[in-house]
């Protein structure tokens, strides 16, 4: 058996008998629940027998003996016995979330179970099979299993009042009542196996889709650039067609219940009017026949289809998704040990404090199997305290090699390391450190967030890390560091700083940027990035503005899967991309732009060099 996968079920395994092997424990569990909500229940068992009861009675020891007062009283009887019944509808509800709320939770813990452990494994499908387990599935097991729970319950206590009645009033009633009852019961029965096939095939079509979708919208944009927006529309119609096809088969499936459903609350009403004579001369009295009567068309008759009706609707459905999480999760994949030689062992290799920190050998990325790759075969090389920039366009990749970098996503293709290792995602913070655009913050005190990443900073070094990356302005303004941070009150500028500083204490090997210091002005991003810049790690820094690619050792321009490296210099002389970005491109025909235009263009550029403004296209010409 391979790792992480499940064992083979044995084929007479059914889902029926799967789901039973696991509610058996739950239900022993809930033992007095069960016990309070059937105690609740007997007040609807007394109304039902009362009911018929108490008309056959006012028939027959009231109104047709020519007692009037004393049928009145009995109808009297059947009516107030409908109050208590009404009462205990609160305490049923009551009952019921004893039962349903952690059928609910335990789901959803089981689907989070399966999705971790499927992402440590690498199965590629889990979480999008968890994610429908989660919103959508674990919703349909709660609401079936409450309609079942208050359906089947209604119906044991209303068939046992009615049968109750009925052999009170003449046993031979049930000569008429129970076959038509037996034979739809059986014919319903028998349309249990294929619904549960149809439904298990709707729900795969439901994940099939949902797993489709997921990947198609991450995929949108490198969809539109590879054009293979047609066949993609064409896959997600075959999904839907599929789905469509389940549905429909699982309609023709309930028609079948239909029938049941006449044969079990239609028939025996008229077999009751057909047997009449046959009745009345074997000793059954007028009042009896119109007790039976009200038995089987107010009280079993509804009940019996209410059930059917579930069982054959939610009670199918419920079956078929809690047979999706009696999947025991895969067992998280472990990392191969290095090979070991009996004749010569040697440890394990550690890491090289001189080898860079981190390297990407032709490293592939892209968001779904068929999607245009945003990262094609880069190779790139971060130095020990080297400070690399990285630019480009909106859309060119820089956030997803930070990704990669950081060890957040995993590459299509290729391989990551550092520090003369493969880079392994327990590494951590010990390693590595990404912050990204949006800062996180939490409620508690300043102190606690900043050493966040490193809880033995002293307040010493706090004080250091303030003056050096800007943070003291914002220290004053709180008061101190035990000052209570509430993050909704800090701008976005100021939960930057914050991320910033704890970061700086964190001291990494390597220190990414993406977009970190963007709600900062030009000063305090420079002042910032130079206090990075001075500690020992290394620094990549996805940059905001073109600025911080002037601070650094190199940069990298990337335009999707196309990169060049080099120093700023370097990438004057070599990438277009680049001179756009800086506001210097190539001249304009033979002889370039007029003197009055370069001289426009010189103050557009000195004017976003002030406001700290990146431009990706020359500004226009003057007119």
């Amino acid at each position: 058996m391979k790792p992480g996968h499940a064992p083979a079920r044995p084929a007479r395994d059914t889902a029926l008998r799967r789901v039973a092997r696991e509610a058996r424990p739950f239900l022993r569990a809930r033992t007095g629940a069960i016990l309070r909500l059937a105690g609740w229940s007997l007040l609807e068992f007394a109304q039902t027998f009362l009911s018929g009861y108490g008309v056959a009675r006012a028939l027959d020891d009231g109104f047709l003996a020519g007692r009037p007062a004393s049928g009145l009283l009995w109808l009297a009887v059947a009516a107030v016995a409908v109050l208590p019944s009404v009462l205990a509808a609160r305490g049923v509800f009551g009952r019921l979330a004893d039962l349903v709320e952690p059928l609910r939770d335990g789901l959803v813990r089981r689907a989070v179970a399966r999705a971790l452990s499927g992402a440590l494994g690498g199965s590629g499908d889990v979480s999008t099979r968890s994610l429908s387990q989660v919103t959508h599935q674990s919703e349909i097991a709660r609401d079936g299993w409450a309609g079942l729970v208050l359906t089947l319950r209604s119906f044991v206590f209303t068939a046992a009042g009615a049968v109750t009645g009925l052999l009170a009033l003449s046993p031979a009633l049930l000569l008429i009542v129970l076959p038509p009852l037996v034979l739809g019961a059986a014919l319903f029965l028998g349309t249990l196996p294929p619904m549960a096939a149809r439904q298990r095939a709707y729900l795969a079509a439901d994940e099939a889709y949902a797993a489709h979708a997921g990947e198609l919208a991450a995929s949108v944009r490198d969809i539109a650039a590879a054009g293979t927006a047609e066949r993609t529309v064409a896959e997600s119609r075959a999904l839907a067609d599929t789905q469509l096809a389940a549905s429909r088969s699982l309609a023709r499936w309930s028609a079948v219940r239909v029938v049941a459903l006449a044969v079990c609350g239609r028939f025996p009403p008229l077999l009751l009017l057909l047997g009449a004579p046959w009745l009345l001369r074997n000793g059954l009295t007028p009042g009896g026949l119109v007790g039976a009567l009200t038995y089987l068309t107010q009280a079993l008759a509804p009940a019996v289809q209410a059930l059917m009706t579930m069982l054959g609707t939610a009670g199918g459905r419920l079956v078929v998704v809690l047979d999706r999480f009696t999947d025991a999760p895969p067992p998280p994949a472990e990392e191969p040990a290095p090979a070991t030689s009996h004749e010569d062992p040697s440890p394990p290799p550690r890491p090289d404090r001189d080898a860079p920190v981190a390297e990407l050998h032709a490293v592939t990325f892209a968001y779904g199997p068929r999607a245009h790759p945003v990262l094609d075969r880069l190779s790139l090389t971060v130095g020990a305290g080297e400070h690399l920039a990285v630019v480009g366009p909106s859309g060119s990749g820089k956030s997803t090699l930070a990704a990669v970098l950081a060890g957040t996503e995993r590459p299509t293709g290729g391989a990551v390391g550092g520090r003369g290792r493969p880079a392994r995602p327990a590494d951590a913070t010990a390693v590595r450190v990404l912050l990204p655009q949006h800062a996180y913050v939490f409620s508690g005190t300043l102190r606690d967030n900043l050493r966040y990443l490193r809880p033995d900073a002293r307040d010493q070094e706090i004080a250091a890390m303030a003056d050096a990356v800007g943070l003291d302005a914002l220290l004053s303004r709180l008061g101190s560091l035990d000052a209570a941070v509430e993050p909704g009150r800090l701008s976005q500028g100021e939960r930057q700083l914050v991320a910033l500083g704890r970061a700086y204490l964190a001291a990494p090997p390597l220190l990414i940027l993406d977009e970190a210091t963007s709600r900062l002005d030009p000063a305090a991003e420079t002042r910032a990035e130079l206090a990075f810049a001075a500690l020992p790690g290394a620094l990549v820094v996805v940059a905001h503005r073109l600025s911080s690619a002037r601070r650094a050792d190199r940069t990298l321009v990337m335009d999707g899967p196309r990169t060049r490296c080099g120093t700023p210099a370097e990438l004057l002389r070599s990438s277009a991309l680049y001179r756009d970005l800086s506001g210097l491109w190539e001249p304009e025909g033979p002889q370039g732009p007029r003197p009055e235009e370069r001289g426009a263009r010189r103050h557009e550029r000195r004017r976003d060099d002030e406001r700290g403004i990146v431009r990706s296209t020359p500004p226009p010409s003057p007119v």
